[in-house]
């Protein structure tokens, strides 16, 4: 069987209101999937004619970033128009940020592109928190009866690919064969996706309704590279070392994410380098898991988001330990556009290397639990956080006051798989402060009124300041822990509220080296490095111009000078 295929995205839409009725709960994919041209024809459809009712149930929603004043205005417009300028923006990003739909039209999401939305009451109003392998049940309960994705094609086979996305679908599809769900399947051919295969690859008699077209083949949505800091990079070193020979990796999108990769290659090209640099950082051992030699039998990456790093990883003989023929196993990617270029522009038995699941094999541990402890050995789960008490709560996704910046996603899958096994560590890495409105702010606190993840599932903080061993420790001495990777300049006031407390006895102090936890010392001990590339502003390239490099990390080096000054 083949899908019947349309070159006309109203066409389709009818076709899905023809066989469903109007009465319709649409499922998109988290991120880069959402099948743009068949969203927008469905609430064109919608707007017409207020007895269609359209909930559309979704998450990750990507969006050109925000220019929230002048500067970044003059300097994002050009690098915006070059970068999103082709990308067909969503109808119903534009509805939401005008407070413009209707009734009749509905969009909850279980995730949201970070800091986006905090001012949209609607998005707030109908967001959805659920882990990540929670989505799937949520979406069955409420109903979904069409799914509308973005696939790749293979003409010569005459098989799809999820691509990009069979995060979720994949299994929804598998219930459909088991005729424990019913739903219609819409596809939208994007050329521009690589054909991935694991349980991405499907059968063209699983996509019931299909728009093919030139027309349809837009350019991806690129997630430009942010210039990577010092602190950032200090961060990916102290990561780095926890990361095992012959374990298992992951890591997420971000300029954190991309430290940990340079880190992880410099220990392999040049650990004489990649142990100086520990050094002249002067963190003593904080786990008695760290490791500085370079990778023989290599790592298996394991991630619910493939990330650029990994093909680095891979390209340089880090990522090679293979489970079922595969280096690395992803649910979902959203990259920059060399990332997609790569992929497609891989052999299939390249590509082959890095199959597609659904994260209900990569962030559980049910289903083939022996086969996935085998191979899931010395597990590192690199996570990032907003914010980390010094009891060790982790604060990823919403503010106290109960706006939601993202969500949960598998954060809280990773720390419970940590636990469950046998040498597997759960790490979040965060950034000591922030800059909020022109003050510089701890990330960690005494408290917070929000808990991503609560305290007793505390692993592993990383600063970058140093490592933070939480698991197993009493209070006084995850308090102490933290207290040592917190800037200095709000070390005096953490201890006195951990005094108050009663976490920590009143006469200790905080121990050398820790109490000169600076952005001037951290700055010293890695300006060399960062002088010559071995730390870079961006270790992957970026889709910035020279131009617009030089002038981010201005922003950047701007920023790191008002919280010396602020701070002090």
């Amino acid at each position: 069987m083949t899908p019947e295929t349309f070159n006309s995205n109203q066409a389709l839409a009818d076709a899905i209101i023809d066989r469903v009725g109007k009465n319709i709960v649409l499922a998109l994919p988290l991120g880069l999937g959402k099948a743009n041209h068949i969203v927008n024809a469905l609430i064109e459809k919608a707007l017409a004619d207020s007895s269609l009712d359209l909930d559309i149930i979704t998450a990750l929603t990507l969006e050109p970033p925000a220019m929230h004043d002048d500067f970044t205005r003059r300097l994002l417009e050009p690098a915006q128009e070059r970068l999103f300028g082709d990308y067909p923006p969503l109808r119903y990003v534009q509805l939401l940020r005008e407070e413009a739909l209707p009734e009749n039209i509905r969009v909850s999401e279980f995730f949201l592109q970070a800091g986006q939305w905090l001012s949209v009451t609607a998005v707030q109003q109908q967001f959805i928190p659920a882990n990540y392998t929670h989505a799937l049940r949520f979406l069955l309960d409420r109903g979904v009866n069409v799914i509308a994705q973005l696939l790749a094609i293979d003409e010569s086979d005459e098989h799809f690919s999820l691509s990009c996305n069979p995060d979720i679908t994949a299994d929804l599809l598998r219930l459909r064969r088991e005729e424990q769900c019913r739903f219609l399947f819409a596809g939208q051919v994007n050329d521009n996706l690589p054909f991935m295969s694991g349980a991405a690859r499907i059968e063209a008699s699983e996509v019931d309704l299909l728009l093919h077209g030139e027309a349809f083949s837009f350019p991806l949505f690129t997630i430009p590279k942010q210039p990577v800091s010092i602190a950032d990079h200090a961060i990916g070193l102290h990561a780095a070392r926890l990361v095992r020979d012959g374990g298992t990796l992951q890591i997420g999108i971000g300029a954190i994410g991309d430290a940990v990769a340079n880190a992880l290659l410099l220990r392999q090209r040049d650990p004489e380098r990649f142990a100086a640099l520990h050094t002249a950082l002067n963190r003593p051992s904080a786990t008695g898991l760290e490791e500085q030699e370079p990778f023989e039998e290599g790592l298996y990456g394991l991630s619910e988001m493939f990330v650029d790093g990994f093909l680095h990883l891979a390209e340089n003989g880090v990522l090679k330990r293979r489970v079922n023929g595969a280096v690395l196993h992803g649910g979902f990617f959203a990259d920059c556009r060399d990332f997609y270029e790569r992929l497609r522009h891989m052999t299939p038995e390249q590509r082959q290397q890095f199959p597609m699941m659904p994260v209900s094999f990569i962030n559980d541990l049910y289903g083939d639990e022996q086969e996935k402890r085998q191979a899931r050995v010395k597990a590192a789960f690199i996570n990032s956080a907003m914010i980390v008490t010094l009891r060790g709560a982790v604060i990823s996704d919403a503010l106290e006051d109960g706006r939601v910046v993202s969500g949960v996603g598998g954060q809280y899958n990773f720390a419970a798989q940590a636990f469950a096994l046998d040498d597997a560590r759960f790490i979040i890495t965060l950034n000591s402060t922030r800059r909020h409105r022109n003050q510089t702010i701890s990330n960690i606190v005494w408290s917070y009124s929000h808990a991503t993840l609560p305290w007793h599932l505390r692993d592993i903080v990383i600063t970058e300041y140093g490592v933070a061993d939480l698991r197993g420790r009493t209070e006084n001495e995850a308090v102490k822990a933290m207290l040592q990777i917190a800037d200095s300049h709000f070390q005096t006031e953490l201890l006195e509220q951990a005094i108050s407390a009663g976490k920590i006895e009143p006469d200790w102090r905080i121990p050398a080296p820790f109490n000169n936890n600076t952005p001037e010392a951290l700055g010293d001990a890695l300006q060399t490095a960062r002088a010559d590339d071995t730390l870079p502003a961006f270790p992957f390239g970026t889709d910035f111009t020279k131009t617009e490099q030089r002038l981010l990390q201005a922003l950047e080096e701007i920023g790191q000078r008002a919280h010396s000054r602020r701070s002090l």
